[in-house]
């Protein structure tokens, strides 16, 4: 299963597999490179390493290819940075939070209903 979501996959290169192979496998050799960028508090690379036991959780680690700018499009290697899924997600927690209040705000209009104030 992708973690890519059907109506995002248009803007992915085609050969997206081979470049998120190419960062997780032969730049960050299947070990996160986030160096707390992401906020969860470690100062140095993190330890986690993909289909290994996370460090602070235990879970079954998960490496992902995280966009810097959240530009599918901008797959330029300095843009992409391979992540364990915790510090993807915590390095996108702002950006998740603005696009969900866009996508309520969206539909909230599409179904004719005011709001007291902006919510875009």
């Amino acid at each position: 299963m992708s973690p890519i979501r059907a109506s995002q996959k248009h803007r992915y290169p085609r050969d997206w597999k081979a470049i998120a192979a190419a960062i997780k496998v032969d730049r960050a050799g299947l070990r996160c490179e986030c160096s707390g960028e992401c906020g969860r508090g470690h100062q140095s690379r993190c330890p986690n390493r993909h289909a290994n036991p996370a460090i602070d959780t235990g879970s079954l680690v998960v490496l992902t290819v995280a966009h810097l700018n959240h530009t599918p499009e901008d797959c330029r290697p300095e843009n992409l940075r391979a992540m364990c899924q915790g510090c993807h997600l915590h390095y996108d927690r702002d950006h998740h939070a603005e696009t969900r209040r866009a996508t309520v705000a969206a539909a909230r209009r599409a179904a004719g209903q005011q709001t007291l104030w902006d919510e875009t």
